[in-house]
């Protein structure tokens, strides 16, 4: 038993305590922790843990170069492994693909103590759309999703959508279980402030946002990577740029995978630093500069599970330009401008009529799109995990 019998929280940041890559996942995933840790849930203590190696151990508060507050392991030999009872419960809340799978044996264990396991689920894209991942990639997702559907008592996704996509896959790939296994969503929140931010803006950024004053400009927030699209959206500007459209494309993102050529072809472009920017490491402070100091944010992904970009442009009034997707509908509902655009020239028309609308004041406006904080991210998560408000039941098998 534990000293304090207030069951647990107990939070798997497996990844983010040894790097944080400040990726999508890993904003929301301190955005949590951060609210979290600000207000436990009423009968919770709220524990991070880790995957110290063949055992799970509890993390411990430390700080970075920014001076925000952050989980990192024990320092070596004084890793304290969990101690648990029964009605603590554990939630994957960071993405750790081979972990779940390798430490199958140990959550197994964990529930036979009585503890409820639940993990969240950021999208399906590398089941629905392997082709946009390394293959090893996406073998290590599928293999994570069938761990997790077998063990779990509960899958919390960030979209409804997301959630219908999951019982859709799990009525065609149903786990051998005797329990039900719950499907529920919580919708992310909007506060970069909130999270942990990374600061820092530098000489060179300063004076890029001096430039984007001069034009319109058009920003793009995430990694690059296939389903982003950020190839057709270059190539759309580039028509832009030759039908004399003075316009700025600004793209915030680390470089990802698979576009082994857009990384080189952004720096060497004839554009580069004059209407066209690449911002590789933007700190979260700089993100929120360009949230501010845009014209309109340009959402051209194929695939999401959620969208946060979109929101955290309504939060600073940026007009949104969206790829009409179901999810970014559920989330931008009348407050966004829609397209479809199958190649670069139907996006360069889009964008040429959504610039027009702008100009004329008639485009759609974001402000008063609706989100949530993170505070209120973490209750709708805490609804499904620890109030166990589920939105549907899915599929399974008997053995």
């Amino acid at each position: 038993m534990q000293p304090d019998a207030t069951p647990q929280l107990l939070l798997d940041l497996s990844e983010l305590v040894r790097h944080d890559a400040r990726s999508g996942v890993q904003r929301v995933t301190r955005g949590i922790l951060t609210a979290l840790l600000a207000a436990p849930p009423a009968g919770f203590r709220v524990r991070p843990v880790y995957d110290a190696g063949g055992y799970y151990a509890y993390a411990v508060a430390g700080g970075d170069q920014d001076g925000a507050p952050r989980q990192q392991p024990a320092p070596a030999g004084e890793e304290e492994p969990l101690r648990v009872a029964e009605g603590d419960v554990f939630l994957g809340l960071d993405l750790t693909l081979e972990a779940a799978v390798r430490n199958r044996a140990m959550l197994d264990d964990l529930r036979r103590h009585g503890v409820l396991l639940h993990f969240v689920v950021y999208d399906l894209l590398p089941l629905r759309h392997p082709e946009w991942f390394h293959a090893p990639v996406a073998a290590a997702f599928g293999a994570w999703l069938e761990t997790i559907a077998a063990l779990a008592d509960g899958l919390v996704c960030i979209s409804r959508a997301t959630a219908d996509e999951l019982l859709d896959w799990l009525d065609l790939h149903p786990p051998t279980r005797t329990a039900p296994l719950q499907v529920g969503y919580a919708h992310l929140g909007a506060d970069i402030a909130a999270s942990a931010p990374s600061g820092g803006i530098g000489a060179d950024e300063l004076a890029l946002l001096a430039l984007l004053r001069q034009r319109p400009t058009l920003l793009m927030v995430g990694t690059l990577e296939p389903r982003k699209m950020h190839t057709q959206a270059l190539r759309a500007l580039e028509r832009l740029w030759r039908d004399g459209v003075d316009v700025n494309l600004v793209i915030a993102g680390k470089a990802g995978w698979l576009l082994d050529q857009l990384g080189p072809s952004l720096r060497a472009h004839a554009e580069a630093g004059k209407r066209l920017f690449w911002l590789e490491r933007a700190s979260d402070e700089m993100l929120l500069r360009l949230y501010q100091d845009s014209t309109a944010l340009l959402a051209p992904s194929m695939g999401e599970g959620f969208g946060l970009p979109l929101i955290e442009a309504a939060q600073h009034g940026l007009p949104v330009i969206a790829r009409d997707l179901p999810v970014f509908r559920e989330v931008g509902g009348e407050h966004v401008w829609y397209f479809s655009a199958d190649d670069d020239a139907e996006l360069a028309a889009a964008l040429t009529r959504w610039l027009a609308l702008h100009t004329a004041g008639e485009a759609p406006a974001s402000a008063a799109m609706p989100y949530l904080d993170w505070a209120t991210s973490a209750e709708r998560l805490g609804d499904c995990v620890l109030r166990r408000r589920w939105y549907r039941a899915a599929t399974v098998k008997l053995p």
